[in-house]
């Protein structure tokens, strides 16, 4: 038997998320240098992500070129509203069919769309870039605003009780909007008028009262609640937003996609108008890598994981390597993680009755899904990586004979993943273990969640562990050690919560 009395134990939670842009030395032990399809979870450790699921089983039909992309898909009441080509369809959730709701918007682009409701009736408001806006009852009858200065426009949002269009190419740097409660009347006498900024206006935003104007290259805030008051003032006149696509709301600010990376807008008024800084600055690289092509990228918000993803959709590149950013707020600070695999060309977040809908339009082939269901893409295996930093514990010069991992993880359900043993930063001249099974077939089972009984493909076993520590025996000694987890299977999700490496002292180098 192995005399284990000089091990020395090192242990440390998963925690700090994706870091590119530290020495390795400089990292703590629980930060990740790749952390792709895994994202930093509110309750601990790093979590492999859910997959996205077929929301209509239908495809959305196309007008001409059955590789149209999705233009707009938005939650309405109980239906679900895309646009493809020239027109616009709805349909219910889980149905296979698709109705047509409205025609003839010729080159229309990506939508912009406002859920809304000014006199007891809910409605939705569509703009194109191209054609009259257009809103819909709950009845799905469309009518299309006859006020010709907003044809055209790309923006719309409802601002206390007026309708805000912005965005039209003769007039980029404009504000039309509407009389008080009424989103297609446009008198300036009973409230209505106009407002420019010396920018080209690239997002519109409603914000803790104000409604913030996103530029190219300044930002500004309208306040005020009638054409009387209305007051315009600057957040920034050196920072703007370089995809309106990318603006939301998320943990208590507003998040968007600046020149520098991602940045809050309270982030953005702090710093005045002297210094730059984003809240990105972990992963600037992936920013940095991606951002003169960021004019089709999408963002969702996940509010019940605190969470925002922004997607680097490309045309000409492939959903399987198309990537994005995961962006966690845990406490006071911001984790992040990659993605890898979902290519949105539109998308929508929204909370009804307390279940969270996440929701993207696909490029290529006409359907809509819904993210954070299932465990692959829509049965494209969801490949997952996690890689410690290179740990020295403390004297890169003496080599450690490693002993023994200890893995604390919590699964969903068994899961199947492989562990890896590195060392001295993966020199091919350095020991490489072969990979140690990383599963748990006996897991703790939630009643009403897991199903019992052997004939069952998920069998639940009572009174095991809802967080185990798998102990798995390793080879190999160096001067630095990495772990690897590479999960390639269709297991449900489950997270990494923190790790202990024990090993023996060897001789100085």
């Amino acid at each position: 038997m192995p005399d284990l009395s000089q091990t020395t134990p090192a242990a440390f939670n998963c925690q700090g998320g994706l870091v590119l842009n530290r020495s390795t030395f400089m990292m703590q032990p629980g930060e990740a240098l790749e952390l792709e399809n895994f994202e930093p979870d509110i309750e601990g450790g790093y979590r492999r992500i859910n997959g996205f699921s077929k929301y209509v089983t239908g495809v959305v039909p196309h007008t001409s070129d059955a590789a149209e992309r999705i233009l707009m898909v938005a939650t309405f009441g109980d239906l679900v509203i895309a646009a493809r080509g020239e027109k616009i369809f709805s349909a219910s959730p889980a149905g296979s069919s698709w109705t047509e709701r409205d025609t003839g918007r010729t080159s229309a682009d990506k939508y912009n769309f406002e859920r809304y409701n000014f006199d007891g009736n809910s409605k939705l408001i569509v703009v194109d870039g191209t054609n009259a806006p257009t809103f819909f009852n709950t009845s799905m009858s469309a009518t299309d605003v006859s006020e010709s200065s907003v044809a055209g426009s790309k923006f719309v949002t409802a601002f206390r009780s007026h309708m805000f269009y912005a965005g039209k190419s003769t007039t980029p740097q404009t504000l039309v909007f509407s009389q008080p409660f009424d989103e297609d009347a446009f008198s300036s006498g009973s409230g209505a008028g106009t407002i420019k900024v010396d920018d080209t206006i690239t997002g519109l935003k409603v914000f803790r009262d104000n409604l913030f104007i996103f530029c190219e290259n300044r930002i500004f805030k309208l306040s005020g609640s009638t054409s009387s008051d209305f007051a315009i003032s600057a957040v920034t006149r050196d920072i703007g937003c370089i995809n309106g696509n990318t603006i939301q709301e998320f943990a208590g600010d507003l998040i968007f996609l600046g020149p520098d990376g991602l940045r809050t807008v309270a982030g953005t008024a702090r710093i005045g108008d002297v210094e730059l800084g984003t809240i990105s600055s972990n992963v600037q690289s992936l920013f940095d890598a991606n951002l003169a092509n960021a004019s089709e990228f999408q963002s969702v918000v996940i509010p019940d994981r605190t969470q925002y993803r922004i997607f680097f959709t490309k045309t000409g590149t492939a959903e399987t390597v198309t990537k994005g950013v995961i962006c966690v707020l845990k406490g006071q600070s911001f984790e992040f993680a990659e993605i890898r695999g979902i290519k949105p060309s539109a998308t929508d977040s929204f909370v009804k009755a307390g279940n969270v809908l996440v929701l993207h339009g696909d490029f290529a082939n006409g359907y809509i899904y819904r993210q954070e269901q299932g465990n692959t893409f829509d049965g494209t295996t969801i490949l997952a990586k996690y890689r410690s930093p290179d740990m020295t514990f403390g004297d890169a010069g003496i080599r450690k004979h490693m002993q023994r991992v200890i893995v604390n993880f919590a699964p969903e359900s068994t899961i199947d993943a492989d562990l890896f043993v590195r060392y001295d930063f993966e020199d091919k001249n350095s020991a490489r273990p072969a990979a140690y099974e990383l599963d748990s077939g006996d897991i703790a089972a939630v009643y009403g969640v897991a199903t019992y009984g052997s004939g069952s493909s998920v069998t639940g076993t009572y009174g095991g562990a809802s967080q185990p520590l798998l102990r798995q025996s390793v080879e190999g000694s160096g001067f630095a050690v990495a772990l690897r987890v590479n999960d390639g299977g269709e297991t449900a999700p489950y997270s990494l919560k923190g790790f202990q490496l024990e090993y023996q002292l060897g001789a100085r180098r």
